[in-house]
């Protein structure tokens, strides 16, 4: 941590994004890297690779707490599926999750937040280089209290 993160009391920012396209993946690694906040970025293509991170299956979870950038639209198991899935997982339940998504479908903006996510951000809102989203969510980890998610396992 920084000299001047530590003096503001602010911890580094650990993102988990679930993203099949590789462009928007990078835009948002380039505006973290362009925002000198420091943060932690790891990268699953759907939601099968998201859970596997997430259960240290496939490689180690990130550090604990975090926040998961989840879209909607990909293969294998779409946002929605990772979604109720994590849900249903008593160690994950309680994770930090925003949609980052094309859809501006009604539907499926009902289901995400049924399934309890912390916002529903519309890529196109965000703009191209996703400068403010950054912004916003180390604003948001810097202010919310979170739980530490492996204390609550069975």
């Amino acid at each position: 941590m920084t000299q001047d993160a530590d003096r503001l009391g602010r911890t580094p920012l650990n993102l988990l994004i679930v993203e099949d396209d590789d462009g928007d993946a990078k835009a948002v690694r380039r505006a973290l890297n362009r925002s000198q906040i420091e943060a932690t970025l790891t990268r699953a293509v759907d939601g099968v690779e998201a859970l596997s991170i997430m259960r240290g299956v496939s490689r180690p979870v990130p550090a604990s707490p975090y926040i998961v950038l989840a879209d909607i639209r990909m293969p294998r198991m779409n946002g929605l599926e990772f979604l109720r899935e994590l849900r249903n997982d008593r160690s994950l339940r309680q994770v930090v999750v925003f949609v980052l998504t094309t859809s501006n479908d009604d539907d499926d903006k009902r289901i995400a937040y049924e399934a309890g996510i912390s916002g529903y951000i519309l890529k196109q809102k965000a703009g191209r280089d996703f400068a403010s989203l950054i912004e916003t969510l180390d604003r948001f980890w810097n202010i919310v209290s979170f739980p530490d998610i492996r204390l609550s396992e069975d």
